[in-house]
C-alpha cells in the first residue's frame, strides 16, 4: 500500500509543479512593473530600482527561476509585497475558509447529485426520473453565481433566515457562523449538483446493463438490493472520480462566491494577489492548492480499492 501511495504521489507532482512554472513565467512576463504598483504614481525612479533590487526582479529570468524552485523545495515563500507578512502565515487563515466552504458544498453535490442521478436512471421511466432528468439538465445550464444571486435574494433578503455577507468565526457562536457560510456553501455545491447527477445517471445505466444484472434478477434477488449492493456499488467508482475532480473544481472556483458573498477566503485573495502582482503570494496559494488536490487524488485513488476489490486483487497479480 505504501508503495502504491509513493508511486501515486510521483504521478500528481506535475499537477503542481505546471501550474507553479507557468505561473512563474505569466507574472513576470505580463506586463507593468510590481515594484513601481507597490511604491505608486509619486516614486522617483531610483525608489523604484532599489525596490526591484531588494526583490531580486533586476536578476536574470533563470536567476529568479532557480532561486524560485530553491524556495517551494524548502517551504520558504517570501512575504507577501502588500500584507507585509509571511505568506506560510497568510494562506491557513484564508485557506481555513475556502476549505470549510468547500467541504460542505462537496458534500451537498454529492448527496443531491447521487440522488437525482440514481433516480433519473433507476427510475427513467417514471415522473421522478424524468424530473430529476430535467433538474439535472437546469442545473448544468445555470452559473454558479446566479444560484448564489437568486439564495441570497429568497434566503437572505426575502426571508432573512441568513446573512447577506461577510464572515462570521466559530469564536462568535456555532449558529453565526453556519448562518454565515451555508449560502456560499449551498452556491457552490447546487452548481455542481447538476454534474453529478449526469455522472450518476450515466454509471448506473451502464452498469445496469451489465450481464450480472439480469443474472441477479433470474435469481430472485429482491430489485432494491439489487440496486444498493451491486449496481450503486460499482456506479461509486465514477462517483468517486468526480469527487476528486470537484475538490479542484471547487477550491479553484471558489473565488467569484466569495466575492459575491464577501467571504475572506482562497479564492478572494488570490484575486487580490493578481492584481496587484503580489509573487510571493500567488505563488504560495497556487503551491497550497496544487498540494491539496494531490492529497485529496490520492485519498480517491485508495479509496478505489475499498469500494471495489478487483482493484485490489489486481495489485497483488502484478
Amino acid at each position: 500500500m505504501l508503495s502504491y501511495a509513493f508511486q501515486r504521489v510521483l504521478a500528481l507532482l506535475p499537477t503542481v509543479a505546471v501550474p507553479l512554472i507557468l505561473v512563474f513565467l505569466l507574472l513576470r512576463l505580463a506586463p507593468g512593473d510590481p515594484a513601481a504598483i507597490l511604491l505608486g504614481d509619486q516614486a522617483t525612479p531610483e525608489q523604484v530600482a532599489g525596490l526591484r533590487t531588494e526583490l531580486g526582479l533586476d536578476q536574470p529570468l533563470i536567476a529568479q527561476f532557480l532561486k524560485f524552485l530553491g524556495d517551494v523545495l524548502t517551504l520558504h515563500l517570501g512575504n507577501s509585497l502588500f500584507l507585509h507578512r509571511p505568506v506560510v502565515e497568510v494562506i491557513p487563515q484564508y485557506a481555513a475558509v475556502t476549505l470549510e466552504i468547500g467541504v460542505l458544498s462537496l458534500i451537498i453535490a454529492l448527496v443531491l447529485g447521487v440522488t437525482l442521478g440514481s433516480s433519473a436512471s433507476l427510475r427513467r421511466n417514471t415522473r421522478r426520473g424524468r424530473a430529476a432528468t430535467a433538474l439535472g439538465i437546469v442545473g448544468i445550464s445555470v452559473p454558479q453565481f446566479l444560484f448564489a444571486l437568486v439564495l441570497i435574494l429568497v434566503f437572505a433578503v426575502g426571508a432573512h433566515w441568513f446573512n447577506v455577507g461577510g464572515y462570521v468565526p466559530w469564536s462568535a457562536g456555532a449558529w453565526p457562523h453556519i448562518r454565515s457560510i451555508i449560502l456560499p456553501a449551498f452556491a457552490l455545491g447546487l452548481g455542481e449538483t447538476a454534474f453529478v447527477s449526469r455522472i450518476t445517471r450515466g454509471a448506473v445505466l451502464d452498469v445496469m446493463q451489465e450481464p450480472f444484472v439480469t443474472t441477479a434478477k433470474s435469481l430472485g434477488i429482491p430489485l432494491h438490493r439489487i440496486n444498493r449492493v451491486h449496481i450503486l456499488r460499482l456506479s461509486s467508482l465514477q462517483i468517486l472520480t468526480v469527487a476528486g475532480l470537484l475538490s479542484a473544481s471547487l477550491i479553484s472556483g471558489s473565488a467569484v462566491v466569495e466575492s459575491i458573498f464577501g467571504l475572506p477566503g482562497m479564492g478572494r485573495l488570490l484575486l487580490d494577489a493578481v492584481q496587484r502582482r503580489d509573487y510571493q503570494l500567488v505563488q504560495g496559494i497556487v503551491l497550497f492548492t496544487g498540494l491539496v488536490i494531490i492529497v485529496v487524488n490520492l485519498l480517491v485513488d485508495l479509496l478505489y480499492a475499498v469500494v471495489d476489490p478487483r482493484v485490489q486483487l489486481a495489485r497483488k497479480i502484478k
